[in-house]
């Protein structure tokens, strides 16, 4: 996957987000379990973004298959992110609940992601 991501890549609804470094393919249980952490950290308090979504069915052949036989099946689904694009948006927290929340989510994510803060 080459390139910056041209979308999505603005904060647009809340005051503080997660940008993504690096390209990768986040599944659907990845993302999942980030909004999770960061929805239980905040505490009822505040409202949370999930601006990525997966779209992209990701399909894997049977074991010991021989060759022909057509395509497998859908797995599971991901979603392809590229540098620069916002993965989880976060308003009405103070920094600190807000930077500790978005933290734990940038753990469950394959790659390597950074706080950002509207200003």
């Amino acid at each position: 996957m080459k390139g910056i991501s041209y979308r999505g890549n603005t904060i647009c609804f809340g005051k503080y987000a997660l940008q993504a470094l690096e390209p990768a393919w986040i599944t659907s249980r990845q993302i999942e379990a980030g909004r999770r952490a960061m929805t239980r950290n905040a505490r009822r308090g505040g409202k949370i973004w999930v601006r990525i979504f997966p779209d992209k069915p990701v399909t894997v052949r049977p074991a010991e298959t021989r060759m022909g036989s057509g395509k497998g099946s859908p797995e599971y689904w991901v979603a392809v992110v590229k540098p620069g694009r916002i993965l989880y948006e976060m308003g009405g927290v103070t920094e600190t609940i807000a930077r500790r929340a978005i933290s734990i989510a940038a753990s469950k994510m394959p790659i390597r992601a950074q706080f950002i803060i509207l200003g």
